[in-house]
């Protein structure tokens, strides 16, 4: 029954976390599109900050505390595969969340050079790292 438990609450703490991942890079893309130290801008920036500290950094958080307590409930896993291929996927997508960490300080302090295109891009990462992640546990091809 814990394990569960544990398993609703990784589940619930990725969601959250995937929520984040797929909004803050389209804030930046509007973000692009305003002038820097205008109204517009400074809302752009709160609205960043907010994202990124209320709600990614304590579900990723989360998500790694109820996944590693699974791994420990069932140590068998760290003999397969599939599991291996998750966790570096993983690892990518906890990159690209402090990539996203860089780049809202760099919003937050007029730094931005990065053109619309390039969030547009790399809005796309973590949907495919999620597509990969849910493929590896669903059907373990390996």
């Amino acid at each position: 029954m814990l394990y569960e438990w544990i398993k609703a609450l990784h589940v619930i703490s990725i969601i959250a976390w995937m929520a984040g991942l797929l909004y803050l890079p389209r804030l930046f893309v509007y973000h692009c599109q305003v002038v820097a130290g205008s109204e517009a801008s400074e809302t752009f920036k709160v609205m960043e900050r907010r994202l990124l500290r209320a709600i990614m950094n304590p579900a990723m958080i989360a998500s790694y505390v109820f996944g590693i307590t699974m791994i420990l409930l069932t140590p068998e896993w760290m003999k397969q595969g599939w599991l291996h291929a998750k966790l570096l996927f993983v690892l990518l997508l906890t990159a690209s969340h402090m990539m996203m960490a860089r780049w809202r300080r760099e919003f937050a302090e007029d730094r931005n050079t990065r053109p619309q295109r390039f969030y547009r891009i790399a809005n796309e990462v973590p949907t495919l790292l999620m597509i990969g992640i849910v493929i590896f546990v669903i059907v373990k091809p390996f």
